[in-house]
């Protein structure tokens, strides 16, 4: 699977990855870019059927994710690299630094889970979107990524992430529920050596703070930080704070 990616910032710094969330796209990580392009060259991508990427039939598993990263890097000749994710990208960045060790040397998780406690919600969302499209549930669950108040300020963002995700293939959104379903990192978490920050949003209700407590404990040489004032999308509702984070860790 060939993704679509956007590379920027001094040619001749070391490389971050960007890994964005199910339903977004590069655009994601666009508050990040002014602290990141001081020090860093910027690699983002669009997962499968997202943005610019190629849409892939169903279903996937967490692994067809990971590689599709592992065949960007190699097409980029890019042996080594850190790598930063929100929620689902966040689960490929473990998965990388699980199966893949000698290629990311420093890692940054936000708002994510290693697993779920039941399948069902991403099976009856993957079932929905197959029969109605992703539009049909885009006010509901970009709903959850944000703070009512974040929400009341700011609606217009909140727009933008609603047309952005009813503009993703329907199927390849319903494979990426389907690896969600089936996912358990748990396994992995004591395997990853990169350095690692982890970024829990406190109002958070997709992926609480005790999901990314429970990842911190798991990882060697890790840190948990939880950023109060945001939800879901924390790097997009609390801007400076989580740059700040990925700026020091990395």
């Amino acid at each position: 699977m060939k993704l679509h990616y956007e590379l920027s910032g001094p040619e001749d710094a070391p490389v971050v990855v960007l890994g964005n969330s199910l339903g977004t796209t590069t655009a994601l990580w666009e508050p990040q870019l002014p602290v990141l392009h001081k020090r860093f060259r910027v690699l983002r991508y669009d997962h499968r059927g997202h943005g610019g990427s190629p849409a892939a039939p169903g279903p996937y598993r967490i692994d067809d994710l990971g590689d599709d990263v592992l065949e960007l890097l190699d097409s980029l000749g890019l042996t080594r690299v850190s790598y930063c994710g929100v929620s689902m990208g966040a689960m490929v960045g473990m998965w990388l630094a699980g199966h893949a060790p000698e290629r990311i040397d420093r890692l940054v998780l936000c708002c994510t889970a290693a697993t779920y406690a039941t399948a069902q919600p991403w099976l009856d969302r993957a079932a929905t979107v197959r029969r109605s499209g992703t539009a049909s549930i885009a006010a509901q669950v970009v709903s959850r990524w944000f703070t009512p108040s974040f929400r009341s300020r700011s609606p217009e963002t909140v727009a933008a992430f609603e047309a952005v995700l009813s503009s993703v293939d329907d199927e390849s959104y319903a494979g990426c529920c389907d690896a969600l379903a089936a996912l358990d990192l748990r396994s992995v978490l004591s395997a990853i050596e990169a350095p690692t920050a982890v970024i829990a949003g406190a109002q958070d209700e997709a992926t609480p703070p005790e999901c990314l407590r429970t990842i911190a404990e798991a990882i060697p040489d890790s840190e948990l930080f939880i950023v109060g004032d945001a939800a879901h999308l924390a790097n997009v509702e609390a801007v400076d704070a989580v740059s700040v984070i990925l700026d020091e860790h990395l």
